[in-house]
């Protein structure tokens, strides 16, 4: 690469960057009236990137592919914000809106980042990727051959749907040391129906897999049902629960409480929103036990969030995987777009629910489930003792819960 062109690169990715900071500093000195401090902050991070950009152009071993850089500089720049956020070029965008609703098929996935890697969060029961064995922490390393590094997590969404009876191939990184490749077979993935059941004739047990849809009028029948039956406690499970829209959640938190906030959404621009439990909605006061896991995400979270901040319910299992927010397309000059989280959902007492994640009061770790992720602090958290017997294929996390609802009042 000549003189010419290395200045060309450096000056126009220093001009990219300049201005996506600027416009940072500009909305945050707008917001706070603040904004000396964040314009010198930012000169700072610019000087830094333009010298690391100048070096890479210079002394790498051989010639960088600049866009290839610039890139993964975005997705790493998103990542590192949002686990969620995808930048589509002008072409991916294009094909996103014009194929996200057209093809009605998939794997059954929930999906996210980490370490610039699509990472499955959950599963559908019964979809395509959970009989193949897929679950919480396995990471997909690629998809129809394409490597899935700092891949825009909206166009990995995209890659995997398709029509009914189509395949898709993966390389999916698991404990094993080496990549696992599988070919699975799209399908018009359906909700599972909610499940209830009595447990030793007093303790109600309401498993929920997904929200949507017509599942919150589910648990409504189902513990209506397990009051006729003589429950007197009750057992929420939303563990792998991952599927649903945030407001979903608060649906579900308002059968069980007549009062209170169960949760608010709130951005930079975006006001904030209330959703505060109804009385007429409410269909029980028996005392709750709620359920969690590493892979309880989103709609669930929320309800979880909201039920232990009114501390209408107790919860029992792990932290979840930290997944509520209101993302949406930023349409870029060049045909591109940002999809960007530009609220989150916040626990009654303020805490971010995406940032933290639910803690239960009662932690219990599956020992099945472990990732023996170094990050996963789940994994390294001491369990509290569980009820019963911890051998393999044992329910730990359930019998756990089933002590915890007899000792509620």
């Amino acid at each position: 690469m000549n003189y010419h062109a290395k200045f060309t690169v450096v000056l126009s990715s220093t001009v990219m960057v300049a201005l996506l900071l600027f416009g940072s500093v500009v909305s945050k000195g707008a917001a706070s009236g603040e904004g000396g401090s964040d314009s010198s902050d930012v000169l700072k991070h610019l000087k830094v990137y333009t010298q690391v950009l100048s070096y890479i152009s210079t002394e790498y071993v051989e010639e960088p592919n600049i866009p290839n850089v610039t890139l993964g500089a975005l997705n790493g720049l998103l990542e590192a914000i949002d686990p969620y956020a995808s930048y589509l070029n002008a072409t991916q965008y294009k094909e996103y809106l014009k194929n996200s609703d057209g093809h009605p098929a998939d794997l059954g996935m929930v999906l996210a980042k980490k370490y610039g890697y699509i990472v499955v969060v959950s599963t559908v029961p019964g979809s395509p990727a959970d009989k193949a064995g897929l679950t919480n922490g396995d990471y997909i390393e690629s998809i129809k051959g394409i490597g899935s590094r700092d891949m825009p997590l909206a166009y990995a969404k995209l890659l995997l749907r398709g029509d009914p009876g189509s395949t898709v191939d993966l390389s999916v990184l698991r404990r094993k040391p080496e990549p696992q490749k599988m070919t699975l077979t799209r399908a018009i993935v359906a909700n599972p129906p909610v499940e209830s059941r009595m447990i030793d004739g007093t303790v109600g047990y309401i498993k929920v897999s997904t929200l949507g849809t017509g599942k919150v009028k589910e648990v409504s029948t189902a513990v209506l049902d397990l009051q006729k039956q003589g429950a007197k406690k009750l057992i929420l499970d939303v563990r792998n629960c991952a599927v649903g829209d945030p407001e979903d959640g608060a649906e579900l938190a308002n059968l069980f409480l007549n009062k209170g906030l169960i949760t608010y959404a709130q951005g930079q621009k975006f006001p904030r929103k209330d959703y505060n439990a109804e009385a007429k909605n409410a269909i029980t006061t028996l005392p709750l036990v709620v359920v969690t896991n590493r892979a309880t995400a989103a709609a669930a979270e929320v309800a979880a969030s909201g039920l232990q901040g009114t501390k209408r319910a107790a919860l029992v299992g792990e932290r979840t995987y930290g997944d509520a927010s209101v993302l949406r397309p930023i349409t870029m000059e060049d045909g591109g777009a940002v999809i960007l989280s530009v609220a989150k959902y916040y626990s009654p007492d303020g805490k971010s629910i995406q940032d933290n994640g639910v803690t239960p009061e009662s932690i219990v770790i599956d020992p099945e489930a472990a990732s023996g992720d170094p990050e996963d602090d789940d994994a390294a958290a001491t369990p509290e003792p569980a009820a019963g017997s911890k051998k393999p294929g044992d329910d730990v996390i359930l019998k756990k819960a089933i002590e915890v609802a007899k000792a509620r009042g």
